[in-house]
């Protein structure tokens, strides 16, 4: 009997992690995009000028905006 209550508590616990686990990375998946958002309408205010001073071009943006935040896409 002891072994039986033992290992349901275990699968709960296990079951709190796995859930505690999804939880924080849907809020950072979250975070990560507002981020990109962010990040995405800022570059899109700038001017031309200021984009070339950058060295971009606007057709670049999203991806800039998504390395930013996401990492570099091989």
């Amino acid at each position: 009997m002891p072994t039986t209550i033992h290992m349901r508590r275990s699968a709960l616990h296990i079951l709190g992690e796995d859930l505690s686990a999804a939880v924080y990375a849907a809020v950072q998946r979250l975070a990560d995009y507002r981020m990109y958002r962010r990040t995405l309408r800022e570059l899109q205010d700038l001017t031309a000028r200021d984009l070339v001073d950058l060295g971009m071009h606007r057709s670049e943006i999203k991806r800039v905006a998504h390395d930013a935040v996401y990492g570099h896409r091989p």
